[in-house]
């Protein structure tokens, strides 16, 4: 991905709903959450984008702000009409979603890939016609040895309390991680935040 794309909409993925709120697969509408009340940025429903959305400034970068109400497998529709309406590069939509296979308190920087078996993210592949987005994984963990418990189930569950506290650290480094992607682009917030673990902080 070229370094000239800066990201221009911030994408969380998750579910709408009461029951799904704080669930490990609703993450990335916390993170959003975190971001807008970290930046000072008002966010309200927008029929024409299916979500809820806001717009305001980081510092010298214009930020829109993206939580798709279309449920997590048609998150697309809502990605799809915010690029269109603002005429926005693929390359500079980035997206925050859960990952099984990385234990809660680690976040993944990555310019482009697969779903990864993420539904959201092959929604949004699909409307996007392209995988050349970046994306903020955070890690979910997967079900501890011994539990009966189906992915499906765990994913729609929410977070222990002390996994609930470490993620308090994950927001604040993930924030941190963006800001510099702004500043000094994603290579450099790749090489200085895919290593690091809340656990250290």
């Amino acid at each position: 991905m070229s370094e000239l794309v800066q990201p221009a909409l911030l994408v969380g993925l998750g579910n709408p709903g009461a029951k799904y709120e704080r669930t490990r697969h609703n993450i990335g509408f916390e993170a959003i959450d975190y971001l807008a009340r970290n930046w000072r940025i008002p966010l309200s429903e927008n029929k024409r984008f299916q979500g809820i959305f806001g717009e305001g400034q980081v510092g010298s970068h214009r930020v829109r702000l993206l939580k798709p109400f279309t449920y997590m497998n048609l998150s697309g529709q809502s990605v799809r009409a915010v690029v269109d309406w603002y005429k926005l590069e693929p390359a500079s939509v980035l997206v925050f979603y859960d990952d099984l296979d990385l234990p809660v308190g680690r976040i993944r920087l990555r310019s482009s890939g697969s779903a990864g078996g993420h539904n959201g993210v092959k929604s949004l592949i699909g409307h996007l016609g392209t995988q050349e987005f970046p994306r903020l994984r955070y890690g979910i963990g997967r079900p501890a040895p011994g539990e009966q418990r189906d992915t499906v189930n765990y994913v729609l569950g929410t977070f222990r309390p002390e996994e609930r506290e470490l993620l308090s650290e994950v927001m604040v480094m993930s924030r941190d991680a963006v800001e510099l992607i702004f500043r000094s682009g994603f290579e450099k917030a790749m090489s200085l935040y895919n290593g690091r673990s809340a656990l250290k902080l």
